[in-house]
């Protein structure tokens, strides 16, 4: 097991001591996606996160961990990309939307059946 990193920037620097996002739509399961390309103004954790979500959607929890920051701080690096048009978001589908327990229960046993 690696020992763990000791962040070089203290996070209240990389959130310009902000503690708190523009905008509080962010969860943990919230979904973001890279949008736009210009990422010359941005700090390096900006551009590091425009990296991330480039590749496709990710979760602000799947954020965090890339960036080994902590979730609050993700999600003002997230509110301040989402104001400048860097990035979208997409909530994760409302429960009633969601397969119920039972079908998921199924899948599991038919995919284990086969295995």
């Amino acid at each position: 097991m690696k020992p763990p990193r000791r962040a070089l920037v203290r996070p209240h620097v990389v959130t310009g001591g902000r503690a708190h996002p523009t905008r509080n739509v962010f969860d943990l399961v919230t979904l973001v996606i890279a949008v736009g390309d210009h990422t010359a103004r941005l700090v390096p954790e900006q551009r590091r996160l425009m990296e991330l979500c480039r590749g496709g959607a990710l979760s602000v929890a799947e954020i965090a961990g890339h960036l080994e920051l902590p979730v609050s701080v993700t999600k003002v690096l997230l509110s301040d990309l989402v104001d400048s048009g860097h990035l979208a978001t997409r909530s994760a589908r409302p429960s009633s939307q969601r397969p119920s327990a039972s079908l998921l229960q199924e899948v599991l046993d038919g995919l284990r059946a086969r295995l």
